[in-house]
């Protein structure tokens, strides 16, 4: 891989260890994936946050680097609210682990903003044709397919060697020959709401690491984007999607050859095989709400009070902004959490089985919560919890 002066010199040590450690993750990755050489990056977005995740070896790793980032960089949900840990069931030993691991962050530099939608509080974090080095695979989705940047599924460590170096290697997805359509999806239903994680659920199995093109009936909101692109991401491994007349189109592509068509009945069956019955908790938030989802979900709880334990996860940006929001949220006995997700945190595995509108949280949460999952609408969700349902 063609490296500049500069580079190799920070590649032989010129500028300390922790740069040469970086340049060499950013060497070894363009090496296996046949980069030509490495490209400059508008900003980062960094998992490895939770400490149920990453550990203490990965947390020894974080806190021995030394050194600033030196392009925006923002963090993966951690695995608790960092304010109301203990409302969440967290211990205090777990609590100062994550704590630990946010402050080794913060000292490189990185905005502790712990969210999986970077989008939805900085809009200048990316735009069309930019090339990013963002990590968790929602957030790579939405950036890839509906704001038109460039950017692999980066691991914590390939992330975080981006933003102290600035730069990423040039391969996958930076690319254009990568950025194909190789699936056509054309779903015969209209569409709403958690039909998009359904959808999402049942093609990310199909197509596995490919580049789908939906043909829809109607064109989906942001919010529906996001969730069909999460659920994608997690029930396959894509990375880049295309909804025909709404998305960034691609660059001079035919139409696929393999073909997929689906309608109400394959749907409404990821309904039936993942019910919400027997739900002892409902969340929501994976991804984390938009300021829009919150609205709705404080207007269907307005003068309610829930009978089960309501979750409802979002960016602290937006919850900060808006404190009559989530007081109204609030009033009806929910808890709205910052800088956590049901996936990442251990507080999820109190629970026997848990509610959600997520096709990505449907995914997950059994694997790494070993928690069983319902599928529901946000309307059945709020339903279930106010004891309407089931």
């Amino acid at each position: 891989m063609y490296l500049s002066r500069e580079e190799e010199g920070i590649y032989q040590g010129e500028q300390g260890e922790t740069l040469r450690r970086m340049m060499e993750i950013l060497v070894a990755l363009g090496d296996i994936y046949g980069a030509e050489k490495l490209v400059p990056v508008r900003s980062v977005q960094i998992a490895g946050v939770s400490y149920k995740n990453i550990g203490e070896a990965g947390l020894e790793w974080i806190s021995d680097l030394q050194g600033r980032v030196v392009v925006p960089s923002i963090l993966n949900p951690a695995g608790m609210d960092l304010c109301r840990w203990k409302e969440m069931g967290i211990g205090e030993e777990f609590a100062l682990k994550q704590e630990e691991t946010i402050e080794a962050y913060r000292r490189l530099g990185v905005t502790i903003d712990c969210t999986c939608t970077p989008y939805q509080i900085y809009k200048g974090l990316a735009s069309r044709g930019d090339h990013l080095a963002w990590s968790e695979s929602s957030a790579v989705s939405y950036a890839n397919s509906v704001i038109g940047a460039r950017t692999n599924r980066e691991g914590g460590p390939s992330a975080l060697a981006a933003a102290l170096v600035g730069k990423t290697a040039l391969f996958g997805y930076h690319l254009d020959e990568n950025r194909m359509p190789t699936h056509l999806v054309e779903v015969e239903a209209d569409l709403q709401g958690s039909d998009y994680g359904a959808l999402g659920f049942l093609v990310g199995r199909i197509v596995k690491d490919g580049v789908p093109l939906f043909r829809l009936r109607c064109a989906p909101s942001v919010d529906e984007l996001k969730a069909l692109g999460a659920a994608m991401a997690a029930s396959g491994s894509v990375a880049l999607y295309y909804v025909e007349d709404v998305t960034p189109a691609p660059t001079a592509a035919s139409e696929p050859d393999e073909k997929i068509c689906l309608g109400r009945k394959e749907i409404d069956e990821v309904y039936l095989k993942y019910p919400g019955s027997g739900a002892d908790v409902v969340a929501l938030g994976c991804p984390h709400c938009s300021l829009e989802e919150l609205k709705t979900i404080a207007r269907l709880l307005q003068g309610q009070k829930v009978q089960k334990e309501l979750w409802v996860c979002t960016a602290r940006k937006i919850a900060d902004s808006h404190p009559q929001l989530v007081a109204a949220i609030e009033k009806s006995g929910a808890r709205v959490f910052c800088d956590t997700c049901m996936v990442v945190s251990p507080a999820t595995e109190r629970f026997d089985k848990m509610m959600v509108n997520s096709g990505k949280a449907l995914v997950y949460l059994p694997g790494l919560g070993g928690v069983q999952a319902g599928l529901g609408s946000l309307e059945e969700c709020i339903d279930v919890a106010l004891g309407r349902r089931y």
